[in-house]
């Protein structure tokens, strides 16, 4: 039984009160009836859902989710095996066919002469021999000069006086260009005695000498000439 109604039950054997002129009966029965009104329109409005939200707390749920898994490639197919050349068949051996020999070629009938031979080969023609290269001149003819002539009348060498006491002597290679009249024309000494007192006396006697002059193919040129003057202590 509802809570109202057990109080309005109660309410029938105690005395009324009055509250505003109005019995306690019909104040209570007038606060349930706002009571129910109340509760019906906070029901309408969502408000009593509200309350309960707030009053009784929500369960939360919380669902373990597993993490997604690494995916794993394939592993790679087997590499196909190699392929192995195969040995190529040995050829067939062929049948060798026979040539038949090609009958010789009958002499005609009725003539007795037999055909005449063939001619020969005609000889190869020998190569031209190479021309054969210019010969070199010859050299011309050259005839040096000389001091050796008997006609000459060369005087002797002067030994020098200073070379004798100080006991100098060598060998002076002078070289003389000498002219075609035979006369000198300049000199100087190509190889020294080492000493040279000996070297100007040498000099000077080739330049007082007279000489056969030199010649090429007969004719006379003007030509040097290396002259040995030796000077030796007896």
């Amino acid at each position: 039984m509802p809570a109202f109604e057990w109080l309005i039950v109660s309410d029938r054997f105690a005395p009324p009160p009055s509250v505003f002129g109005l019995s306690r009966n019909v104040v209570i029965a007038s606060g349930v009836i706002l009571f129910h009104a109340a509760a019906l329109w906070a029901l309408q409005s969502g408000l009593l859902r509200r309350a309960a939200e707030v009053v009784i707390p929500v369960e939360i749920m919380s669902q373990f989710v597993e993490p997604p898994k690494p995916k794993v490639d394939p592993p790679p197919p087997p590499p196909p095996p190699p392929k192995v050349a195969k040995a190529p068949p040995p050829p067939r051996p062929q049948a060798i066919r026979e040539s038949k020999p090609t009958p010789a070629p009958q002499a005609p009938v009725g003539t007795t002469e037999p055909p005449p031979p063939p001619a020969p080969p005609a000889a190869p023609t020998p190569p031209a021999p190479p021309a054969l290269p210019p010969a070199p001149p010859a050299p011309p003819a050259v005839q040096l000069p000389s001091s050796n002539a008997d006609y000459l009348q060369n005087p002797k060498a002067v030994y020098p006086a200073m070379s004798k006491r100080l006991g100098e002597q060598g060998k002076v290679i002078v070289k003389v260009l000498v002219g075609v009249d035979g006369l000198p024309k300049s000199a100087e000494v190509k190889k020294s005695s080492g000493f040279e007192r000996l070297d100007e006396a040498a000099i000077a006697y080739i330049m007082k000498c007279r000489f056969v002059p030199g010649k090429v193919n007969g004719v006379v040129q003007a030509m040097s000439y290396d002259a040995p003057v030796n000077y030796v202590l007896n």
